[in-house]
This record gives C-alpha cells, structure tokens and sequence, in this order.
C-alpha cells in the first residue's frame, strides 16, 4: 500500500492555482539580504513567512539574532523563523531548513520581465527573483501542512523548520541559533537543484565557500589618465595582475597548495559520476553557450562536485557605465571565491590565499597598499547515503516521478547544513524541487509548475515515507 494518501496528491492538483498566486506574493517581497537599502523588505518577509506557517497550525518562534556591518554600518540582521507542530514521542521528527532572503536583481541585469513580479509563461515556467531560490520550495512544505490543516489531518512526523533571511549572504548569526537552539532529531532536509531537466536528485555533499575581497589603494582621489597615466603606479593595473594569478582559463588554481590538498579520484570513485544522468550537452544547455572546460562527463562532473574552484566576481571601484571614462580609480577591490571539498576549510585554506596574494603583490614593485579580506565562509559537508533517511527520499521520488534519483554531491554551498548535521546529530539530506535550468542567482530564474506542483507532492510524500519507515 503507498504510503501517501491519494487525497493529499489530489489536493494539491486541485490548489495549484492557489499555491502559484502565494508564490506570487512571496516574491514581490524584494527580499534582498546583500543590499542594506533592502533590509525592510527582508524584516517583511520575515514576517510573512511566519504568519503563513502560523495559519497553518505551526507553532512560530521568531529569533533576533543581533546585529552586524555592513558596507560600513551596523544593521539589525533578519529575524530567523522557527516553527513546531507536533509532539509525539512515537514519531519520527523531520527538521526542514529553507531560506526567505534573495539575490539582488534588477531589470536593467537583463532580465525580460520585472523580476519581484511572478510571471507565469505559455510554457509553464514560473519566471521571479526567488521562485527557485528559495521560496518556492519553502512554501511547497507550507503547501503540504495546507491539506493537513485544512483537513484536520495529523502529519506523520513531528515536524520542525528553520528559516533564515541571510543564507545569500553568508547565513550571518544563524550557526549560533543552532548551536543554541540544537535538540536531539532524526533527519533534517534543505534546499537544491536536479543536475538536469529529466531526472530528479537526492544530494548527500556540498562543496564549502571562501569569499575574498582584494583591495588595492593609491592615490588620495580618483585621477585624469592623460595627466598622469605612466607617471604613478595605479591601482587597477595592480588588481588586474594580481587576480591574473589566482586560476587560469582551464580553472586549474594557481594558489600553490589548494588544489594539493583534495585526494585523486580512484577508479571506483570516478564510476560514481559516470552513471549520473547527465553530459556536456546538459552543462551547456545550463550555461547557454557550447563553453563546458572538457568533453569529458566524468572530469566535468567532478569539477562541479568534488574538486574546488576559484572564481571570479567582480571589481568594486571601476568604472563600468555606458561611454568612456578617462578616470584612473583610486581604490578598486577585486572579488572572488574558492568552492572548498573535504579537508579543505576557510580556516585552513585562507593562509595559502593570504601567503600567495601578498607574494605576488610584492613582485609588483609597487607603491600602492595592498590589503585581503576574508567577507564570508562555509565548511563543505559530504553524509552517509545509506541512512533511513535517503531510503525514505529515494522511495517518495520513485513514488512521484515514477524513477530512481540520482545520488550528487553538488558545487553550490549551503554553510548551515554542516552545523545541523554536527549540533543536532543527524542525517541530512537535500531532496530538491527545482530543475538544473532554472537560473537561481542568474537573469530570469524561473521554477516550472510542474516542478513547484509535483514537488509539493515530492515532499508531502517524503514525510509518509519517514512515518512509514521502521528503523528498529
């Protein structure tokens, strides 16, 4: 006998109208946690969140969690949302972590539609800053406590969240939270993506983050390049060199040590990424250009999941806008990042960063000052897939989109997963709604219906596989 009741699939094809024009709302919140002139709207949608799960019977907790700087000043972070509904000792206690804070986007990025407006597509595709990433899997469990609300139907765990308003930007005051709110649980989910379009996916790894800003000052103000280009060292030329020697164009890192750290894959190792759905085609598709690094799926596969990376951001301070500028910028700062994989942590990793960028600053023979700054890092987090907890998501997948996932490690970073899975002592894994295509942090991210749809289904079904397992 399945698990779920056909009434509860039933009741969210009959409510998906209902559950898109909540996805709606949810995104014209402009809840942006990396730009101070948006801090409000993440307090909104602190708010929102919290009395959405409330009307839904969840007993909600909303935490300060003090404060922090930014961009020069002291701001109130977001309040994270904890809720609980259920008690029983007789069963198994599932705790949900998803996130309610955005990337920044604006419809000058290149976007087609305003992106804090949800637009749905001819094609199905729910285009909106936030549909993928994270709201709408946020609210697919919102979603699925509707039909046992409204039914008066009792869930068959006890069921737990954590969310947070400042995942995108470095999950500031959270890692605290847990470690002081941590009780003893059972299994524990979080977000992510499918590697593709076709196939859905369980992730039991995360590669870990480092986030660096490289700032190099000269003058006392902005200077006129035809008065005194070649007569002084300038700032920008000394940037540019310097991220010229952090990766090179096949995205091999050039920080001496970095790469020496992560074992090579043996033979059994590699066979893990072969059979993953998933080819170069797929990777471009993504990318929307024929640019993936190698024809080779394995090696391809491993970069994204298992190797780490270092990438490129952005310069602060250039000059970017429409025309030319004939300005010589008196501090420019150059932002990138390294993807970190067991052993590899912020902690570990920053002396080799801070040892190589201050020996190839001093070749520079320059005059101007040079400082690097760690912004913000993450540890990577690698589980045990043969725990109960996998078996009741590979078994919920199968039971909705009628195949087996694939298992992934994934590149993305998602820091907190580690610290639920240290502090509260359980297994955790990342049962994903949205597709590989979808755009999160990019122009024009979109979630299909289908997936917001059948993934509510996805994790409804999850929870009775959890209440049905018998891990005696």
């Amino acid at each position: 006998m399945p698990a779920t009741p056909k009434e509860f699939l039933d009741f969210v094809d009959n409510n998906a109208d209902a559950f898109i024009k909540k996805l709606s709302d949810a995104v014209s919140i402009k809840s942006v946690s990396g730009d101070a002139s948006y801090r409000s709207e993440v307090f909104k949608m602190s708010d929102w969140i919290s009395q959405q799960f409330k009307d839904v019977g969840v007993e909600i907790q909303q935490v300060d969690l003090g404060k922090h700087i930014m961009d020069g000043q002291e701001l109130q972070l977001p309040k994270a949302v904890l809720g609980r509904l259920g008690n029983d000792p007789n069963k198994k206690t599932v705790l949900v972590y998803g996130h309610f804070d955005v990337q920044p986007a604006n419809l000058s990025d290149g976007w087609n539609t305003d992106p804090f407006t949800l637009t749905v597509q001819p094609n199905g595709q729910l285009v909106g800053r936030g549909s993928s990433d994270d709201k709408g899997p946020v609210l697919g469990w919102l979603n699925t406590l509707q039909y046992h609300y409204d039914n008066k139907k009792e869930l068959p765990v006890n069921f737990r969240c954590c969310f947070e308003g400042m995942e995108e930007n470095g999950s500031e005051g959270l890692d605290e939270l847990v470690e002081r709110e941590s009780k003893p649980g059972d299994g524990s989910t979080s977000d992510n993506y499918w590697l593709n379009t076709r196939t859905p996916v369980l992730t039991y790894g995360l590669r870990g983050l480092a986030y660096y800003k490289l700032n190099v000052t000269g003058p006392a103000r902005d200077l006129h390049s035809g008065v005194f280009g070649r007569t002084v060292h300038e700032p920008m030329t000394d940037l540019i060199r310097l991220m010229s020697t952090l990766v090179d164009v096949n995205g091999k890192i050039l920080i001496p040590g970095v790469d020496d750290m992560v074992m090579t894959a043996d033979v059994e190792e590699r066979k893990l990424y072969d059979v993953l759905d998933y080819s170069i085609s797929d990777v471009e598709a993504s990318a929307g250009a024929p640019i993936a690094l190698s024809s080779d799926k394995v090696e391809v596969l491993m970069g994204r999941m298992r190797m780490p990376s270092l990438s490129l951001h952005g310069i602060e301070g250039a000059f970017y806008g429409p025309g030319a500028k004939t300005v010589i910028p008196a501090k420019v700062s150059g932002k990138f990042s390294i993807r970190l994989v067991p052993p590899q942590t912020p902690e570990n990793v920053l002396p080799l960063v801070k040892a190589h960028v201050e020996s190839e600053f001093a070749k520079l023979g320059s005059k101007n000052k040079f400082e690097l700054e760690e912004l913000h890092g993450g540890k990577p987090w690698v589980t045990d897939i043969n725990h109960w907890n996998f078996q009741a998501a590979k078994a919920a997948t199968k039971a909705i989109y009628n195949k087996e996932p694939d298992m992934t490690r994934e590149g993305g970073s998602i820091p907190v997963t580690l610290t639920f899975a240290e502090a509260l002592g359980v297994n955790v894994l990342l049962l994903p709604m949205g597709r590989g295509d979808d755009g999160a942090h990019s122009t024009n991210e979109k979630l299909d219906r289908s997936n917001y749809i059948e993934g509510t289904k996805l994790l409804g079904t999850y929870l009775y596989e959890v209440g049905a397992i018998n891990t005696k």
